[in-house]
């Protein structure tokens, strides 16, 4: 009966499905610092995405010992992230209490490495404590 019943009910759609996840991770940060936070994570993996692919390139094109070399980025336009500035650092070390001032960490770290960095990450670290918190009590 429970099946059947489960059945009936319509089908979220993807859009909906992102909001009411959204939603909960979002807890009691009001949704205009909330914006900040978000903002700021989908441009990290943004430009995260840009530098790995740059990366390899670099490596295929030149060799492993240019890899690390911030002219290579940036003659392409593409932002030199160091290691703790990248997605990938930022995805392995989500579920620690911490996660929120790596993210800070992180963008501080940014803009000392690439003089042009856009006002676009603007994580505080009050900010992000607080949403970090909020989202760990579930």
């Amino acid at each position: 009966m429970a099946k059947a019943a489960a059945k009936k009910a319509p089908k979220k759609g993807f859009e909906e499905i992102l909001w009411d996840t959204a939603n909960k991770l979002r807890g009691s940060v009001e949704s205009s610092e909330y914006k900040h936070i978000v903002l700021s994570l989908i441009f990290r993996k943004f430009i995260s995405d840009k530098f790995e692919t740059q990366k390899a390139r670099i490596e295929s094109e030149y060799g492993a010992d240019f890899v690390d070399m911030v002219d290579f980025y940036t003659w392409d336009n593409v932002f030199y992230l160091p290691e703790t500035s990248r997605w990938l650092y930022v995805l392995q070390h989500a579920k620690q209490n911490d996660i929120a001032e790596k993210i800070d960490s992180a963008c501080k770290i940014s803009r000392r490495t690439t003089s042009s960095w856009p006002v676009l990450c603007r994580i505080t670290t009050s900010r992000a404590s607080g949403w970090v918190a909020a989202s760990s009590r579930r």
